[in-house]
Formats: C-alpha cells, structure tokens, sequence
C-alpha cells in the first residue's frame, strides 16, 4: 500500500502532554522545540484550571531514528520550564466522535461534587460519552456544559431531566451543531417572568380586590381554570377604577434579577427579542419601550371616560395565542420555528415552549418543568444566556467594551 493509501487511522502519532504552573510561553516554547523534529500538528488542547495549565499537543511521528532525541529533547525543554512532560506512542488521531450529539448544561447553586457524578453517571449509562467539560460561569450560578456524543438528544434529555429534580440542579440538553448557534429569536412571557410581578395584581392592590384575584391568578397558572374564563372573571374585579392608576401600577413593575443584562446581551448578539402576555398592554407596551423589545403583545383593559370598564378588547392571548404569536414573531423577523427560543412559568405557556426550537421553564410550575425542553429554577434570567452556549465573561466583557 502506497503512503497516500495509508488510512489516517494507521498513522504513528506522538502524544505531547505538559502539565504544571502556567507562565507566558509555555505553548510557543513547547511548539518551537517540536518544529525542530519537523512534526505536523494533528490537534491540541490546552486547559488552564487555579493556574495550573495541561496542555496536549497530538503530532506525527518524526523521520526515523529522531524520535528518541525528540523524548529527551522535550523533557529536558519541560524541566527547564519546572513543568512535567508525558509522551506517549499511538497510532492515528482520536477516535471518531459517535453519533448523536448533544450539549448539556449544568447549573448549580452550588454545584456539588455528588451532582456531577450522578450526571457524568447517567450520561455513561445512556449509552453517552463525554467528549469534552466547559465552565460557562461561575456566577450568580455554577455553569458547565458537558459535549455528549453516542446518544440521541431526546432520551439523554428525558434520563437527566429526572435525576436534576432530584439533585437540587438544573440540566439543559440540546442537540450540538450549527442549529444551537442559529437560534435568532426570543420571547418570553412577561407575568413572574421578565417581571417578579402578576400585573393584574398590582391593579387589584389599587381596587382593593387583591385576594381574590391572586386566587384566581394561581389556579389559572396550575392549569387548573381555563385561562379566558380567569381572564374576564378577575378584570371583570377591575370595573370602575381610575385609568390614572395605569401610570402608578408601571412604577410598581419590578424587572426580574437578569433581565436587563439578558436582553441586552441578545441584542448584542443579534438576536430579535419578543415578549407575548396574558396580561395587558398599559405596561407591555410601556416595557416594549424601555427596555428596547421588538416585539410585544398583550391583552388591553377597556379604558371609557377615564375609568377601567372592567373589559378586555380585542383578541384574547391565551395558552394557543401565544403559541400563535410565537409563530407570527418568527415570520416577521425572518426567523423558523427551529431558531426561536420561548421562555415562560405558567400552564398558559406550554404551547408556546413547546412549539419553539428551544421551550425554557424559568421558575416554573412542575407540570411546566416537565412538559419544556429546559428548565430553570434559579431567580436570575439571565441564567438562560448559558443554555444558549454564553459564557459569564463573555457578557462581562460586553458590557466593559459597551457593544451596541
């Protein structure tokens, strides 16, 4: 078999590992020492944890009778440096990567050495393999993402999804590639998602209804009342009170933790930010604009000579309309279903998360954390950036370098 027949697999390799205290050089100093035996470099990686770097280098094996004076030459670089070197005899590069490929994320507050064993085991006994570990953040949470291959997405996803309720953590798988990358369009529910608040709780306050709606507000949100019958049955408590109060219930609005470094960091990223609501547009339009959303819609209170009717007008946004919005987003912005991202808390939004590319419970009811793709259950919305594949200094650094 000629040389140019030869199958990579079968190729002699040398690989290169130095390991001890980082110090500027390391790598050009160990690749100046390697390009005097006239290797090609085959891959590296290189890892730098408390300052302590491993840096592997896979590279052909030199001309004959080189390969001896390269061991020694290596070594002798290595102790100069007061690091510690490893070389080892192999054929070919590493093994390819099985098929089916997905992204875990990990979030932890903290993340406890017993919780990643029983992820790291539950991802071995699904048949997966962990090509490579990544730290996405060490703050407000502990973020890491675990490259998987050997598995399907869907049953990877459904095994870990149980074991994270269990262990106190939220796990996010997503399939790996270009399509996590392309995603290009988020929206989010508004009521105890982009806000801490129930809008129309904060109207109740002002007519004095409070109770009696939130009662109303938490069974709709269990699934347990249609949402349009809820709708009309608490606004209804609404009849008579000032259209002044409007202006006084958008002060009271209190943005979710994250959700302005969030929304910020998609923008700059390029993403269209949407957000759909079951609430009303006196204060969605009011957010739309403060906080630079391009999309937004919601129910609107009737306002007639000054007072609330206790009316909603036009099409109602229920469970189906913001699923339908999500949809209608998408097509305005150029965007497919397969690219957008839906984020929300309540029963009224599972069609929505579950018509998106990517469906994300933040905070949310069981039978939402079960039902979406991904689910969140610290209070900081920015956490969502590291399902994306956003690295904590990366929107550090954004925010230094104020991109627009």
């Amino acid at each position: 078999m000629s040389a140019s027949q030869t199958s990579s697999s079968d190729v002699p390799t040398l690989l290169v590992k130095i390991f001890g205290k980082d110090r500027p050089g390391i790598t050009a100093g160990l690749f100046d020492t390697l390009a005097a035996y006239s290797v090609d470099v085959v891959d590296i990686e290189q890892v730098v944890t408390r300052g302590r770097m491993v840096l592997c280098a896979l590279v052909t094996e030199p001309p004959p009778g080189l390969e001896g004076d390269l061991r020694a030459t290596v070594h002798s670089w290595a102790e100069s440096m007061k690091m510690q070197a490893e070389i080892i005899s192999g054929l070919g590069d590493n093994r390819p990567r099985g098929l089916g490929r997905s992204l875990v994320t990990v979030l932890g507050h903290p993340l406890t050495a017993e919780a990643t064993a029983a992820i790291a085991a539950r991802i071995t006994k699904t048949g997966g393999n962990i090509d490579r570990i990544f730290r996405l953040a060490k703050y407000p949470v502990t973020a890491v993402e675990f490259a998987v291959s050997g598995v399907e997405t869907e049953p990877l996803r459904t095994a870990l999804v149980t074991d994270a309720a269990r262990l106190g953590i939220d796990v996010a798988v997503v399939a790996a590639g270009l399509y996590r990358r392309a995603q290009r369009l988020v929206v989010m529910d508004v009521d105890s998602t982009l806000i801490q608040d129930e809008v129309i709780e904060l109207f109740a306050a002002h007519a004095g209804c409070e109770d009696k709606v939130a009662e109303v507000t938490a069974a709709a949100m269990r699934g347990e009342l249609d949402f349009e019958q809820s709708l009309h049955a608490r606004v209804a408590l609404l009849e008579g009170l000032d259209a002044s109060v409007v202006d006084k219930v958008r002060s009271e609005v209190r943005l979710t933790p994250g959700a302005r470094t969030l929304i910020r960091t998609l923008k700059r990223l390029g993403y269209q930010v949407g957000v759909v609501s079951g609430g009303f547009t006196q204060v969605t339009d009011d957010l739309k604009e403060r906080l630079g959303l391009d999309f937004a819609h919601a129910n609107t209170l009737e306002i007639v000579d000054g007072r609330l009717t206790g009316k909603v007008t036009g099409e109602i946004v229920d469970r189906a309309g913001k699923a339908r919005l999500l949809r209608r987003f998408a097509a305005e912005a150029g965007v497919p279903l397969s690219q957008t991202v839906a984020i929300g808390d309540g029963a009224n939004d599972l069609d929505m998360l579950n018509a998106a590319g990517l469906g994300v419970a933040f905070n949310a009811k069981p039978v939402v954390r079960e039902a979406a793709h991904a689910a969140v259950n610290f209070p900081f919305l920015d956490t969502v950036l590291y399902l994306l594949g956003v690295t904590r200094e990366e929107v550090e650094a954004a925010d230094t370098l104020d991109i627009v």
